[in-house]
Formats: structure tokens, C-alpha cells, sequence
């Protein structure tokens, strides 16, 4: 087999010294394989019947039409009753060395290989190591981000209010034992926030001396399951990086849409994935781990792993009310102003959080209103960049009005509705029934309720409104089939 350039090519890749493999195992096949004479059919062992099912197994859970070279010697390096496994190993071939060579093909000069060679002490703690080849990157810095340093460098959102949460976090991570904070609430609510709002407290010094140089990684699932080819390449990396943080002081994982990791890289039959790989280090308390997840994915898929929710402490949050909003968009205010060269009154601020809760309505508070006053600013600059001239560079202001368009187009309504004179013209919408329908006052006072609120809704032509009134007041006076008036809404 050492014959072919490509397998010659793996091997060295994997640092191997191809020239004592084949001496080794040609000295294997003189001394213990017996000669086949008179054209007899060499015997099957049980062995090597095993490699050739694991290969057609890989090859199937990969997707593949057929067995390749490539599966045929991951199966041959995983059977420990042949010799070429044996000595594989023997020279210091790593199974996910071999896995990467096979997957991204031959390093070039000093590139960079994924997860090459790792062993215990091969990488420092910080995750930075070096190899005879030189500086080689180590599993956090392919497969984490680190939330402290960007913190340090100031490349976080400044995050405002949400002190009960960050404090509530605190107080679980400085449990002995289950010191897991897991953040479930609505999409959009502010859930990573929280936990980047930590690393700029721990960069401050604004925590307890428990967790003072502290790190916080965050894990990329995205990095973690790209180029996963061969079956064990996802466990291989997580634990690896789970390892690196059990054995590295001072540090906390972070895993967004922690759901993903029930089942994740498991395969039909099997039981091992990412959330067992997790489970012992979590046990035993030597790893932090802070989670976030909607409720939805927390109620139908974390939580049915018993094993694996009780090991965290649920924190629930909560969509921040319209003022607290306010004072998170003014603290964002500059950031915004000086990316898009605008200025955001304080009015148009209090409009994109009081009209993004009452038009935007499938989304949550801080995302919705911090989307609006993003798309006025970029709306307005490409406006000025239309009109071209001194206003392409020039300061523009955002007021109401700005904010109102803005939102009108994200709910695609009419952008009256959202209009200061709209909310005038609505003001005497309850009289005007109340003067046409007689000893209904509590009726009408909930339609109009709820006119106000649906308002966005209920603008278009061909809906059947005056159908709805109609029908509403022969229900209310059936004796009376005469409708008085219509009034257009």
C-alpha cells in the first residue's frame, strides 16, 4: 500500500516516518503471515471482515455513494487486532491527525493544521502551543471566542440595566458545585448580552474575588461541526476543548443555543454526543458553563435531558419594559450616531421603542426598537448619499417622523397609521360610536381598545370591516336590523 504516492502522503502527513513503516511491516508479513501456494484463496480473518464493515459504515453515515481510500484507512487505523493499526499508533499516529490530513488535505509549508497532533501538554494553557512545526493555533482559538478580551479591547455593546440578571449569574457561578447559570428567555430579548455584560464586569474588576481574571469563552457550534467528515471528528473537538478548560484556571465556557448540544454529533444507535461529553466535567465543578436558550427549545429539548438540566440553574429573562428600553438605546445612542453620522433625538428614541412594541409585534424589546433606530440611520444616510453634495457628508438628524416611516415599513402598514394625527383622528373614535350605538358603552369601549391596538392591521380595503360592524350590531339588537351609520376605520 506504501506504493501509492497518496497513502505515502497521508502518512507524512501525519509526521510519520513512511520508510520504518514499511520495514515494519514487511518484516511483519515474512515473519508471521504464511505463504498461500497452489493459487488457494487467502482465508478471511474475523479482522479484517471488521475493516471492511466499519468502512462501509463511515462511508454511508458520510453520505457517500461508495468506500474511498480514505475510509478504508480510518477503519484500518480503529481495528486494534490488525498490525497496521498497531504500528500506526506505534510510530505516533493520531487518529485525529489522520482524520484532518484525510479531510483538508496536505499542510503546505507553515499552514495551519486543525486540531493536528494534540495531546496532553501539547498546547499551553491558554491554548496557544507550539509543535516542531512552530506555532500552530490551539483548540479555543479555532473553535471559542474570547468574551474578556473583547471586552478589553472594548469590542462589546456597552450593556445597560439588566444588573438583577448579571447578579443572579454571578451568585450561581460562585456555587461550589452546579455552578451552571443557564439564560432562557424569548428570542431577542437580550440573553448573550447578559453574559457579555459579565466579561466587562470581570475586565473592570466588578465581581466577586472568586471570579476575578476570569475568561469566558464562547463556543462556535458552526466551527465545531464544519468539516466534521469522518464519524468521531465533532466528539474529538469538544473534548479536546472541554479538556483544555478543565485543566486551564479561571475559565468559563459559553454556549449560545445550548439546545444544540442535545444530540449533537451523536449517529443512529448511538448515545455518546456533545452533551454527554459535557456531563462528567460539569459533574465535578472543574468547568463553568454559562447556557442561553429560548423557552421553546429549553421545554421541548434541553430539559427532557434530566441528566444534563439539572447540572444548571435556570435564569429566567424577562423582555425589559418600554422605559427600560429607552435607557438602553440611549446608552447605544453613540455608537449608532457615529457609524451611521446621524443624530438621534431623544423623542425619535422614546417613538422607535413606543411604536416597535405596538406595530412590531412577532419580535421582542431591546432587539426590535435597537433594528429601528439601525434602519433610520442607515435609511438616512443613503438618502443623503442620493441627494449627494454637502449632505453626503454632512450631520443629518433623525427625528419622529424618521422613525415613523421606518417602522411603517418593517410592519408593512401604511405610514399614516403610525402617524401622530392617525393616534388624533382614533382619539374620538369612542364617541362617534357611542352617539351611534346606544346602551352598548362597555361594547364599544373594548372595540375601540382594540382598534387602537390593531390598528396597523385594520387599513387596508377589501377586509370585511364594515361586514364585521354590521354583523356586531344585529348580534347586539336583534329586533333592529337597520345599521344607523357606518364608520370607516
Amino acid at each position: 500500500g506504501l506504493g501509492f504516492d497518496k497513502i505515502r502522503a497521508v502518512f507524512e502527513g501525519c509526521d510519520a516516518d513512511t520508510s520504518q513503516l514499511r520495514r515494519g511491516i514487511e518484516a511483519y508479513f515474512e515473519q508471521k503471515v504464511p505463504v498461500v501456494r497452489n493459487g488457494a484463496e487467502p482465508l478471511q480473518t474475523s479482522a479484517f471482515q471488521a475493516v471492511i464493515e466499519r468502512a462501509v459504515r463511515q462511508s454511508q453515515s458520510s453520505g457517500k455513494q461508495e468506500v474511498d481510500l480514505s475510509d478504508l484507512i480510518v477503519s484500518l487505523y480503529d481495528e486494534e487486532r490488525t498490525y497496521a493499526g498497531y504500528y500506526l499508533r506505534k510510530l505516533g499516529v493520531k487518529r485525529l491527525q489522520l482524520l484532518e490530513v484525510l479531510s483538508h488535505g496536505m499542510p503546505e509549508g507553515e499552514e495551519e493544521d486543525l486540531l493536528s497532533g494534540i495531546e496532553d501538554g501539547d498546547y499551553k494553557a491558554d491554548g496557544e502551543g507550539k509543535d516542531k512545526k512552530g506555532a500552530r493555533p490551539g483548540p479555543l482559538e479555532r473553535f471559542a471566542t474570547d468574551l474578556t478580551s473583547l471586552a478589553q479591547a472594548g469590542k462589546l455593546e456597552p450593556v445597560i440595566g439588566r444588573e438583577a440578571e448579571i447578579e443572579r449569574t454571578i451568585q450561581v457561578l460562585c456555587r461550589r458545585l452546579k455552578n451552571n447559570p443557564i439564560h432562557v428567555g424569548e428570542a431577542g430579548v437580550g440573553k448573550t448580552a447578559i453574559t457579555e455584560g459579565l466579561a466587562q464586569r470581570i475586565v473592570s474588576g466588578n465581581v466577586p474575588p472568586l471570579l476575578k481574571n476570569y475568561t469566558i469563552y464562547s463556543l462556535d457550534m458552526g466551527s465545531l461541526l464544519a468539516g466534521t467528515k469522518f464519524r468521531g471528528d465533532f466528539e474529538e473537538r469538544v473534548k479536546k476543548v472541554v479538556d483544555i478548560l478543565q485543566k486551564k484556571e479561571k475559565s468559563i465556557l459559553f454556549i449560545d443555543e445550548i439546545h444544540t448540544i442535545v444530540g449533537a454529533g451523536a449517529v443512529t444507535g448511538g448515545s455518546m454526543d456533545a452533551s454527554n461529553l459535557l456531563k462528567p466535567a460539569l459533574t465535578s465543578g472543574k468547568l463553568r458553563c454559562i447556557g442561553s436558550t429560548t423557552y421553546d427549545e429549553y421545554n421541548k429539548i434541553f430539559e427532557k435531558d434530566r441528566a444534563l438540566s439539572r447540572r444548571f440553574q435556570k435564569i429566567d429573562i424577562s423582555e425589559p419594559t418600554q422605559a427600560e428600553t429607552v435607557e438602553i438605546l440611549k446608552g447605544l445612542r453613540s455608537k449608532y450616531e457615529e457609524y451611521h453620522k446621524v443624530n438621534y433625538s431623544d423623542e425619535s428614541l422614546e417613538a422607535a421603542v413606543r411604536l416597535s412594541a405596538q406595530f412590531i409585534t412577532e419580535r421582542r424589546l431591546p432587539d426590535k426598537a435597537i433594528d429601528v433606530i439601525d434602519e433610520a440611520g442607515a435609511r438616512a444616510r443613503m438618502n443623503a448619499f442620493k441627494l449627494g453634495g454637502e449632505q453626503e457628508n454632512s450631520l443629518i438628524s433623525l427625528g419622529v417622523p424618521e422613525i415613523e416611516t421606518v417602522v411603517a415599513k418593517i410592519a408593512r402598514i401604511p405610514e399614516r397609521s403610525v402617524s401622530s394625527s392617525e393616534k388624533e383622528r382614533l382619539s374620538g373614535l369612542s364617541s362617534a360610536l357611542k352617539a351611534e350605538v346606544f346602551g352598548q358603552d362597555m361594547a364599544v369601549d373594548a372595540v375601540v381598545k382594540a382598534v387602537k391596538q390593531s390598528r396597523g392591521s385594520l387599513t387596508f380595503s377589501s377586509l370585511g370591516r364594515r361586514e364585521w360592524v354590521r354583523l356586531n350590531w344585529r348580534a347586539s339588537w336583534p329586533s333592529n336590523s337597520a345599521l344607523p351609520c357606518t364608520v370607516t376605520i
